[in-house]
């Protein structure tokens, strides 16, 4: 599986934004996607996953105001952002792997490249 984000930009604190990710590939509807993200500075950090049985977990940083959806006909995914802070701001990576409601990043096999998320305040 080939993952390639995008949708990155900057936005105003309390603005929304979508990020999305295209794969390719087969069998992407049998993986469990995830999005994390890694701010300057600091580690990449889990946000969001959904598996294909409908498993989906958030960080407890975005429950409420981050939302992940998948279109598998599509083979895409997607991690809709609402309310966003300053805090928010990070390079947004999609990532695939085996185990439904993953969160830890040694279970994501794929990964893409990030889409930077700016958050201005």
């Amino acid at each position: 599986v080939q993952l390639q984000a995008s949708g990155g930009g900057l936005v105003q604190a309390g603005g929304s934004l979508r990020v999305s990710c295209a794969a390719s590939g087969h069998s992407f509807r049998s993986y469990t996607m995830g999005w994390f993200r890694q701010a300057p500075g600091k580690e990449r950090e889990f946000v969001a996953t959904l598996s294909w049985n409908g498993d989906e977990r958030y960080a407890d940083s975005v429950k409420g105001r981050f939302t992940i959806s998948r279109d598998n006909a599509k083979k895409m995914g997607y991690l809709q952002m609402n309310s966003l802070k300053p805090e928010d701001t990070a390079v947004y990576y999609c990532a695939a792997g085996a185990r439904p409601g993953a969160v830890q990043e040694r279970l994501y096999a794929y990964w893409g490249q990030g889409t930077q998320v700016t958050v201005s305040s």
